[in-house]
């Protein structure tokens, strides 16, 4: 029997079908599954397009496209169809980030028209728990209070400038920045420990579906780093992470990170991927 294939935008009443690709794999997914469960799938609200791809009518794979291109659950014939989209598209993002195989094929189709990147992080492991830190939490690590954004911006703004290479103050001034920093605080998912107005150690839960969450933008003070903060600080967000957000908690690290790799595995983490990160 012959099938067709085709790759097209999502409309809003898609949602479900877009939500049961997302559930095939919750943990690598919970990026986008957090955003889609939010915002559902209009583009304005989104912030991007979702792009489907379909196999004899039946959706099968989704791609992202926003400020990052994200290929989800993508088959080898859905990376061709995202990849021949994207090109005609233009570039429109600052990244592609995803699992690693697909969008290593992914990136080797869009480079002959959208390289040179600025860089490549070809390995970047996945890492995920259930279980509770195997150490003890610092007590001094708490939310962040909706008072505290002149604090707690800083710090975030100096972890995005040393993990991207770029500042985010740039292009706009950082509104967009702010606002997604002010957007974590005012949910409650901002954490830090704060001394003498100052933040020594920092972490938000960037994703949260009630399947799985992710921690990002882990950050110490550097005259305060290999005193233990980023284990202690990172066992006390998990155990906020388990007890109220959701039953597995992930983070993704670059692969030459050794000594986060290594704190993250003392804490519990365990690697169960991992994705690829193609910066421009």
């Amino acid at each position: 029997m012959l099938t067709t294939s085709t790759t097209r935008v999502l409309e809003p009443h898609e949602l479900d079908e877009a939500l049961a690709v997302l559930d095939r794999d919750p943990v690598s997914n919970a990026f986008v599954a957090a955003r889609v469960q939010v915002a559902g799938l209009d583009p304005w609200r989104l912030g991007g397009e979702m792009w489907g791809w379909y196999n004899g009518g039946r959706l099968e794979s989704l791609c992202y496209a926003g400020a990052n291109l994200v290929p989800i659950c993508a088959t080898r014939e859905a990376v061709r169809g995202f990849a021949e989209r994207a090109r005609r598209a233009g570039r429109r993002c600052s990244s592609i980030v995803g699992p690693a195989d697909t969008t290593t094929e992914l990136w080797s189709l869009l480079e002959p028209s959208w390289g040179p990147a600025r860089e490549v992080r070809a390995h970047q492991p996945l890492m995920a728990t259930t279980m509770p830190a195997g150490i003890a939490p610092d007590p001094l690590v708490r939310r962040v209070r909706k008072d505290e954004m002149d604090v707690i911006m800083p710090a975030c703004v100096a972890m995005f400038t040393e993990e991207v290479g770029v500042s985010p103050l740039a292009g706009d001034g950082g509104l967009l920045y702010q606002a997604r920093v002010a957007e974590l605080v005012s949910h409650g998912r901002s954490f830090a420990r704060i001394e003498n107005g100052r933040v020594v150690f920092k972490a938000e839960i960037g994703a949260a579906t009630r399947h799985a969450c992710q921690i990002q933008g882990v950050w110490v003070a550097p005259e305060y780093r290999g005193r233990g903060l980023s284990e202690t600080g990172m066992a006390a967000v998990l155990h906020y992470a388990l007890n109220e957000v959701a039953p597995v908690v992930s983070l993704y690290v670059n692969d030459f990170n050794t000594a986060a790799r290594a704190a993250y595995r003392r804490v519990g983490f365990q690697e169960v991927g991992a994705f690829m990160s193609v910066l421009f």
